[in-house]
């Protein structure tokens, strides 16, 4: 019966497909599960071959095909809208949104395993999507969820060395202190100091990447414990699912927080490869640094206010409007308040994105979530009073290229509304779920043999002399 189900709901997204030609090649790589006998190791060392003979007759044949123009502005501003990396997990569309492995967000809702009917996607889904650009049964994510259980184990250093640092540290310092200390059980490294053959290099990168994003949620929970509830300690269910698990570990177990976290890591889990964390973990992996230095300077990047720390900010503005205007606040007071944070120089945070150029898809179906499940929130009531005023008041500013909210505008709200209000801890959280994505890029990284990342700079003497003698 699993592979009749599989076969229709294969049928459902091919009709969907069918109707958007630039979907094409993205799902001719996607395939649906009709088959419980591989594990996800052993799915991914039957694909590695293929794709190895890929990338070498993509490197043969279009090896010199140009992919567009560098611009002193590309230079000098971030490197937005350059072109220059391969990342295969997931392609962000400035207008659809992320499509992860070629599924859009609502298209993992409804073709990922759940825990409940109609719930929200698994993330141990996502993870199998993301590494083998499959979408797998019931049963895969089952036995995916329980050997993350059976990897979650943390060492006592671990705890030890987070507790060397003061607890009012960042969480951020503290999560990422600790991934540090997880690092003394490299297999890569362990791996590499033995002289293991580069074709190998993939396999212990792939026993670090699981343990990594099976440890994290543990390590993330500590901290939350160890800052905000006076160290208390609350052991794995094994029971649960992997998002389900972190929400009982951080202490909250309503159902529809259990389905929230889901949804959150979900969404948080990739967003192609040039962001801040998925850039940064990409770059010091390509020096051969094991997934948990690469994932720890990933953190690192994830904790500037411009990245994940934006999450935080949200909702910190938020509860600053209601402490000036009241919960009842008009559109006009809404409206003059976004004007005083612009004319204070400011910026609205949640609103606008490096590449997006519409309405987040991953605003939208947290906004989805809390109709169903939250819907007379105050502060949910806020942020879609928000929604209205906001773009208009930006659009006519003039130099915002995309007035619209991002993930970062809804996230804070919905954790809040079920007891996680410490806004502070939400990188934290954002940090367990980037893991998904970068761990899994990384992975195909080593088994792609890709080299190191070694672009090349330039000073401002040189762009004036060289561009004026293109001039």
């Amino acid at each position: 019966m699993a592979f009749f189900r599989s076969v229709t709901a294969l049928s459902r997204l091919r009709s969907r497909v069918g109707q958007q030609s630039n979907l094409s090649n993205s799902v001719r790589w996607l395939q649906m599960q009709s088959s419980s006998d591989l594990d996800l190791h052993s799915q991914l060392k039957e694909m590695i071959p293929e794709q190895q003979e890929r990338l070498k007759k993509v490197k043969s044949e279009l090896g010199k095909a140009q992919l567009g123009n560098i611009t002193v502005d590309m230079v000098i501003g971030g490197m937005r809208g350059m072109t220059g990396l391969l990342w295969e997990t997931s392609l962000l569309d400035p207008d659809e949104g992320i499509r992860f492995r070629g599924l859009s967000i609502p298209e993992c809702q409804k073709l990922l395993p759940a825990a409940k009917p109609d719930g929200e996607p698994l993330p141990e889904g996502l993870l199998w999507l993301l590494l083998t650009g499959k979408v797998p049964s019931k049963e895969q994510v089952d036995g995916l969820s329980k050997e993350l259980r059976d990897r979650a184990t943390v060492p006592d250093y671990v705890y030890k060395a987070i507790d060397a640092l003061p607890v009012t540290a960042h969480p951020m310092t503290q999560f990422a202190s600790g991934v540090m200390a997880l690092q003394v059980q490299s297999e890569f490294q362990e791996a590499y100091e033995k002289g293991i053959h580069k074709s190998k290099y993939w396999e212990p990168t792939y026993e670090d990447s699981l343990n990594l994003i099976a440890r994290v949620p543990v390590v993330a929970a500590y901290v939350y414990q160890r800052i905000y509830k006076a160290g208390k300690i609350i052991p794995k269910d094994d029971s649960l699912d992997y998002g389900g698990n972190f929400s009982h570990m951080l202490g909250f177990d309503d159902p529809k927080m259990l389905e929230l976290m889901r949804l959150y890591v979900t969404i948080h889990s990739d967003h192609e490869g040039g962001n801040v964390s998925a850039h940064t973990g990409h770059l010091v992996a390509s020096a051969l640094s094991d997934p948990y230095l690469s994932f720890a300077a990933a953190l690192n990047g994830l904790a500037g206010p411009l990245h994940g720390l934006a999450n935080q900010e949200v909702l910190l503005w938020i509860k600053s409007v209601v402490d000036e205007c009241g919960e009842n606040i008009t559109t006009e007071q809404l409206k003059d308040y976004v004007w005083k944070t612009l004319n204070s120089g400011k910026v609205v945070p949640g609103f606008g994105h490096g590449v997006l150029r519409k309405t987040d898809p991953r605003y939208t179906c947290q906004r989805e979530f809390a109709l169903k499940h939250l819907p007379d929130d105050p502060l949910f009531q806020l942020v879609s009073k928000l929604f209205e005023v906001v773009p208009p008041i930006l659009t006519k500013l003039g130099k915002v290229k995309n007035p619209w909210p991002n993930v970062d505008a809804h996230s804070g709200v919905l954790l809040n509304h079920f007891g996680l209000a410490e806004a502070r801890y939400y990188t934290v959280l954002f940090g367990v779920s980037r893991s998904l994505g970068i761990c899994s890029q990384l992975i195909w990284d080593r088994a792609l043999g890709l080299p190191l990342e070694r672009p090349k700079s330039v000073t401002l003497d040189w762009i004036e002399k060289n561009c004026k003698k293109a001039a």
